[in-house]
């Protein structure tokens, strides 16, 4: 009788301690590819696959096709080590992709994956990725776990070159606080390496591995907590330098000279931010010493997530508006609309001077009679200006009333009609997140096509999954102009929205520096401030999201038009 332990998700997340485009030798055949791992992966990871490894069994002779429950399909092997397997699967019952791990059910280590499996999945933090199955069927162990197709491994990302300032201090302090939350509910990972940190498209971060990848590998801990925090500042620290901060070389990352020690990360590399290299410095295992004062040491999760809240904010980039491209006149202004466009004339060609017109004697009588008509009617109509200013002078001298109207000048004191108000360009605001929201399509909310839209990325909830508080998109009108109405069209289902004004120069980096005048909710809103407001830039504020389609919420917008 199969055991089974079902948590549903619908993500997936790719499995093995390598990054995909190094898991090609790791696949080969059983122990033919064994982890090394280093200082400051896990101090204790060497000796404890190295304890009874000789009473492994092999892992299960399997193939890509195989199904497993007659569901999940085996597709690509991505890691072999130490009698188990980690594979790539389809999930054929709702087709998705899915992380599959095997392992022989005589495997010394297959109660311990089985129950660390379960007692993830009963977590259900989405910040973590998520355990589907946990099943003992016959001679097999394996869990069943989520893929993420979108995401992208941190070693990869740090393959690239160190994080900015704003990136690292969101990695810190999104892992800090999941595993904090994994610790109170008992849950220790162990193994927290950048290849078990995956940032998605929406720039969030997801650990994969909670407790499952230690118990495959029979790694434990007497002091989980203090393991687990050093690991997260081992991850600030390589996001900081791009270097790992032990001597050994480790996941594609150079370790510290020998025989130097533990140096801030501000001493590795110019231009790193200060609070962060502190703050790595009091998660490491050297008590908080820092080059320039003594910290108390980070000895748990919540310790470091509480330091990194009591941090002052570490902004994103202020972002730059590409100048608006010269003002072309179309065809049509420029006269030539319906016209045959001109042959170029080749170069070598000579240019075709017209003959001037011939000096005939009937041609010159012709001239002189035109001029002395015209002589003629310059002089009659002066004369008769002479005589109506005459005749002017001889009426009554008083003077002529001038003509008014009853309600004293209705006409000029009259509201003028609105008029468009010109968006000369848009952009992106995301300040409470990774800074970025969908920045290539902003141009379609005034390009005049109702089909073309900007959406913002997909979240769990219509609260933006209680990571912020908003995102919308920056209108800038060129200058500082009167904005009496903005209409703002979505797609998808009822959103609400906020306007938001400034006549600065430059528009504010967080909301909170933009002026509310308007906010509303429906497809179609009209936001219409109660009096007429002065601005440059104008920031449609979105606070609550539709459902889409696909099962997140999403925000659409399909037009913007601003009136005076």
């Amino acid at each position: 009788m199969a055991e089974r332990s079902t948590a549903a998700v619908d993500v997936a997340d790719n499995s093995g301690d390598e990054p995909l485009t190094a898991k090609a030798d790791a696949a080969t055949t059983d122990g033919t590819a064994q982890s090394k791992d280093v200082k400051g992966a896990s101090s204790k990871d060497a000796e404890s696959e190295q304890d009874g490894s000789d009473a492994v069994p092999a892992s299960p002779d399997l193939h890509s096709g195989h199904k497993l429950a007659r569901r999940y399909r085996l597709e690509e092997c991505v890691t072999r080590l130490d009698g188990f397997s980690s594979w790539r699967a389809v999930d054929e019952k709702l087709r998705r992709a899915v992380g599959v791990h095997l392992l022989p059910a005589d495997h010394p280590r297959a109660r311990s994956v089985l129950a660390a499996a379960r007692s993830s999945a009963l977590l259900g933090d989405p910040r973590f990725v998520q355990v589907l199955d946990a099943v003992e069927e016959g001679d097999l162990v394996y869990v069943v776990h989520e893929w993420l197709p979108d995401a992208t491994e941190l070693t990869a990302i740090l393959a690239a070159g160190p994080l900015e300032a704003h990136d690292a201090y969101q990695l810190v302090s999104q892992i800090s606080q999941a595993m904090a939350a994994a610790h109170r509910e008992g849950l220790a990972h162990l193994r927290l390496t950048p290849g078990a940190v995956l940032r998605s498209s929406t720039g969030q971060y997801r650990i994969r591995g909670l407790a499952v990848n230690a118990a495959l590998r029979g790694i434990t801990a007497d002091q989980p907590l203090r393991t687990d925090t050093e690991s997260i500042g081992a991850l600030l620290y390589a996001a900081l330098t791009r270097r790992w901060p032990y001597e050994s070389d480790a996941y594609g990352l150079s370790g510290l000279p020998k025989d130097l020690g533990l140096i801030p990360p501000d001493q590795v590399r110019a231009g790193v931010h200060r609070g962060l290299s502190e703050l790595a410095m009091r998660a490491l295992a050297n008590d908080g010493a820092t080059a320039s004062r003594q910290e108390q040491p980070c000895t748990t999760p919540d310790e470091l997530a509480k330091a990194v809240a009591a941090m002052p904010r570490v902004l994103p980039p202020e972002p730059t508006f590409t100048a608006p491209p010269e003002y072309q006149r179309t065809t049509y202004q420029q006269g030539t609309y319906g016209r045959p466009s001109a042959r170029p004339t080749s170069a070598t060609q000579p240019v075709i001077v017209p003959p001037p017109p011939l000096q005939s004697r009937t041609g010159k009588a012709l001239k002189w009679a035109v001029s002395a008509l015209l002589i003629a009617a310059l002089g009659l109509g002066s004369w008769q200006l002479a005589e109506t200013v005459l005749n002017r002078g001889n009426d009554s001298g008083e003077p002529t009333p001038t003509q008014t109207t009853d309600d004293g000048g209705d006409d000029n004191n009259a509201a003028e009609p609105s008029k468009p108000v010109t968006i000369v360009g848009t952009q992106d605001y995301d300040p409470l997140g990774d800074g970025s929201e969908k920045p290539g399509s902003t141009k379609n909310v005034y390009d005049g096509d109702t089909s073309s839209y900007w959406n913002t990325d997909g979240y769990y909830s219509a609260d933006f999954g209680r990571l912020k508080e908003g995102v919308g998109i920056v209108l800038d009108l060129g200058k500082v102009q009167q904005v009496g109405n903005v209409d703002v069209s979505f797609l998808g289902g009822n959103t609400s929205v906020e306007l938001r004004s400034t006549e600065d120069a430059s528009f504010p980096q967080l909301p909170g520096g933009f002026t509310k005048a308007a906010s509303g909710s429906g497809t179609k809103v009209s936001l219409k401030p109660d009096k007429p407001v002065q601005a440059r830039y104008l920031l449609i504020w979105l606070t609550e999201l539709p459902l889409s389609d696909d099962g997140n919420y999403r925000g659409k917008i399909s037009d913007i038009k601003v009136t005076s």
